[in-house]
């Protein structure tokens, strides 16, 4: 049975007052319709980056936890997402990829992406130093092959010892090394690229700053043309210009994360990641020893309107939001809204609020 779903069409390059047809799971055709109305239709958000949301977590290797963040996130227009760990103990590492298969199996996430535990001290942020540690191929080896496919991603600092063999592993066991926690020079970043790194992990950071004489990692990042960049774009991780000035540098290379902790959607107060206390005041999360940005309480839709209003268009902005991570992923069957792929989209009202969700052509 087909349906019909009308408003403006945002496709690459356009907004188009139109139509999207629906054929099962599958879009079958998108068409113009001049009295479409004022809805606005993206394609589903991907989202590299999450660690929970409306007070669930991916970070504990709990499988229905994880599942009510992912469910929470789906309501906000994310249709496609990677389960985030933070730094953490490899048995906890295996746990959490033993107990997320079913997931991701069913397609409640997309796979996992560890954030760690190869990370710089010097650039932790608000990951637990106590976990940090040198790249491991035996850790590495065990649980790619304990995911079987599942390990999608893996964020590594490419100066640490044995990181560029790491890398070079991932990618050729299919999958994305990103580079992130870095305190990596302008050349340990470049090496990091050359071996593989496709992804830069929330850049700017948890990085080294940019130095005229010392690019560093984010201008390493943003001047490959290999690596797609993501941004935290929640006007407090990034101002408003920079991400402007970021995604300018990069079109086509840019992706929205959320970046988000088990806060997101909940009120003010007192929360854990990675066993650190975290404090959470005006939606900003910050770590109770040293005042750390930990994470953030976003949502894929609240960073699609932010980018909006800093002044990207429309066509721009979905692209950050789907299309590109969607690539970065490998994933030829989202992303856009395009005859013959997967019926994901959201349907936003005027102001860029969700109003219906819809993944594999069933509203959720």
């Amino acid at each position: 049975m087909t349906e019909q779903i009308r408003g403006r069409v945002v496709r690459p390059g356009a907004v188009v007052p139109g139509l999207v047809e629906v054929d099962g799971p599958t879009i079958l055709s998108v068409a113009e319709d001049p009295h479409a109305g004022d809805d606005v239709i993206v394609p589903g958000f991907v989202d590299l980056h999450c660690h929970g949301g409306g007070g669930h977590t991916f970070t504990r290797g709990d499988a229905q936890d994880a599942a009510r963040a992912a469910a929470f996130h789906l309501a906000h227009g994310t249709t496609t997402m990677l389960a985030s760990l933070v730094s953490s103990p490899y048995e906890l590492m295996r746990e959490a990829t033993a107990a997320y298969l079913p997931l991701v199996g069913e397609g409640a996430i997309a796979g996992i992406h560890f954030e760690g535990p190869y990370l710089s001290g010097v650039r932790c942020g608000a990951q637990n130093p106590a976990f940090l540690r040198d790249p491991s191929l035996e850790e590495l080896s065990a649980l790619v092959e304990l995911g079987a496919g599942a390990i999608r991603m893996v964020t590594i600092a490419p100066e640490l010892p044995g990181a560029l063999d790491a890398v070079r592993y991932l990618v050729e066991h299919g999958v994305v090394a990103a580079l992130g926690h870095t305190d990596a020079t302008y050349e340990q970043t470049l090496a990091g690229v050359a071996a593989g790194a496709t992804v830069g992990t929330h850049v700017f950071n948890g990085m080294r700053p940019p130095h005229h004489r010392e690019p560093g990692p984010v201008v390493a990042l943003l001047d490959s043309p290999s690596i797609v960049c993501e941004l935290v774009a929640d006007g407090i991780h990034l101002h408003d210009g920079m991400l402007r000035f970021a995604a300018h540098a990069t079109p086509y290379r840019s992706a929205l994360i959320t970046d988000a902790m088990d806060a997101a959607g909940m009120p003010d107060g007192r929360y854990e990641l990675g066993g650190q206390e975290v404090t959470v005041a005006d939606r900003v999360a910050r770590l109770a020893r040293d005042g750390s940005i930990a994470g953030s309480t976003l949502t894929m839709d609240a960073a699609f309107r932010q980018a909006v209003g800093a002044g990207l268009d429309l066509p721009t902005a979905a692209t950050m939001a789907s299309t590109t991570p969607a690539r970065a992923l490998g994933r030829t069957d989202i992303g856009a809204l395009e005859a013959g792929l997967r019926a994901d989209l959201v349907v936003l009202s005027a102001d860029l609020r969700v109003k219906r969700v819809m993944r594999s052509g069933e509203w959720i």
